[in-house]
Order: C-alpha cells, then structure tokens, then sequence
C-alpha cells in the first residue's frame, strides 16, 4: 500500500517500475553543509555524475509534507537558498513535518527512509553521523547509526565525517549488526583523508561484489543496511595532522559556545571551511562526486543481478 505521505517523480517511479538503476542523494547536505550557491551547483553535479554512469538521480527532500524522491531542480535550488531556515530533519521530526506540511532537508537517516519506502536501494552521501566525541557523557549519537541497524539501504559514504570519535562510531555499528564495508582499501577513511588507522570489516574490490554482498545480507533475512566506505581521491585528501587540528580547535570552540545537537555538525563543517580557506569545501565537494559514481555502479550492478 502507498503511503500518502510518499511522492515519487515521474522519471524515478518509471525508472524503478522498468527495474533501472536508481540512487538516492540525502538534502541535508545541500541546505546545511555548503554555502550558496556552491551547494546547489554540487547537488547538480552529483545528479549528473550519477546520470553518467548510467543510474537515475532521486534527491530526497521533505516538500509540502510529503517525502518526495526524485525532486526537480527548482527545489533543489529552494533548499539551497533558504539553507540553515529549512529544518534539519531526521526520523523524530517526521511525524511534526509531514502531518504539518512543511518542509524538510532529510539526513542520511531520513533519506534511507524516503529511499526504502520508494524501493530505492543503494544511497549516496558526504559521510555518515556517528558517535560524537564526548558521547560517553552527553549521549550524543547520530541517528544515522540507528537506521542503518533497520533499514535495507546501501549507503556509500568517504566514511564518518572526522569530527566524530571513528573508534566508537565503528563499535556502534558493530553492536547494530552493520557491516562496514571498505571499497579498495582494509582501513576506514576518515572524510577529508584516506585513512584513520581503524580497520573496515572487509574490503571488496568491485561494485559487482558489493552488490552480491548486499542481496546476500538481505536474503538471509538482514533487516539493516549496509555501510561502503570510498576514501576520497588522492588528489583531494588532505593532510591528516593539519585537518586534524582545525578539527580539534573547532569542537572546543563549539564546546564553548554550547552548541548541541543537530547544529553540532553544520556548525563544524562550517568553522572547518574558514579555517582550512575553503580546501575542506572543495575535498567535500570532490568526495561527494567520488562516492556518487560508486553508489552508481552499485545500482548498476544491483538491477543486473
């Protein structure tokens, strides 16, 4: 049955009735990880990267309560525009928006929703929430982490976002029963770099077997997603100890402040940018790409199978 909270573009419900490839691209990061009008133009060109490998884009928003997948370019650009005024929104702030009528850029947790209830399988995204540092007192977990413990969705990210503390990130996902899976490499890459020192659970050469392992996953029964970690491209990885210290400097500044919660992490992002003049956007921006064609291939290979 249809939820009549569900909307799906004409091109995405055609695509997915015709069993084509489709991958589904989270808001949040349009509205709140990138200034405008970098971020609109991002958004483009992850759709474009995506159409070339030959998979249909499906941009997950919240419009006018409903969970529309596959929005137009018109709303990509809205959500751009109006940035940090459109609520961040995750699976608790579902019920309020959607019954309201409002508007909502969807997190990772909320896009694995929209994607699973449109019958997307395969998601890309920046990198994923996790474990914050200092959550052994203040409890400060991403709910991205619960959803990938219950909803059937590939997520490929460049890792979790290297503001988080990676080693309980990891612990959590275990704990969830989520593999985390290491494309080309045997080590987590940690968003701006291409390594963290923490061990993936196994490293698969090729979309084919990533595609495998997660229609195995959900042949037996799996009620979870899976985790792909793809490091950012060489080019673009930054130096670990310079990016490690803006990071550093930037949660203490947020503990001074007394930021928490969901601002947390657009707040950092953004310190992040000033303080690395920019080079933190453009290896977003580039990880972003990266992980779009992946997720891509991904879709490929699921649709043949």
């Amino acid at each position: 049955m249809t939820s009549p909270y569900l909307w799906i573009s004409p091109e995405v419900r055609e695509a997915l009735k015709a069993g084509r490839p489709v991958v589904a691209l989270e808001s949040t990061i349009i509205s709140h990880g990138m200034p405008y009008p970098r971020n609109v133009e991002t958004a483009m060109r992850v759709e474009q990267a995506i159409r070339a490998r030959g998979a249909v884009p499906a941009t997950v928003a919240i419009i006018g309560g409903k969970m529309s997948v596959g929005i137009a370019h018109e709303k990509i650009d809205y959500l751009g525009s109006k940035g940090l005024a459109v609520t961040k929104a995750s699976r608790r702030d579902l019920g309020v928006l959607l019954s309201r009528g409002m508007d909502g850029a969807t997190t990772v947790a909320t896009t694995m929703i929209g994607a699973a209830m449109a019958g997307v399988q395969v998601l890309a995204t920046g990198g994923v929430g996790g474990v914050h540092r200092g959550a052994e007192t203040t409890m400060d977990i991403s709910a991205d982490l619960e959803e990938l413990g219950r909803t059937p969705v590939c997520v490929v990210c460049a890792g979790c976002k290297s503001i988080l503390d990676l080693g309980l990130t990891l612990e959590y996902l275990e704990t969830k029963g989520v593999p985390v899976i290491g494309y080309r490499t045997e080590e987590l890459p940690a968003f701006y770099t291409r390594k963290s020192g923490l061990p993936v659970d196994y490293r698969l050469e090729e979309a084919e077997d990533i595609a495998k392992a997660f229609l195995a996953q959900q042949g037996c029964g799996g009620a979870g997603g899976m985790l792909v970690a793809n490091p950012i491209p060489k080019e673009y990885s930054m130096d670990p100890a310079y990016i490690n210290a803006g990071i550093e400097e930037a949660v203490a500044e947020c503990r001074r402040l007394g930021i928490r919660g969901k601002e947390i992490t657009p707040y950092l992002l953004d310190r992040i940018q000033k303080a690395t003049g920019g080079l933190s956007l453009e290896a977003n921006i580039q990880l972003v790409l990266n992980n779009a064609r992946l997720a891509a291939d991904v879709a490929c290979a699921l649709s043949r199978s």
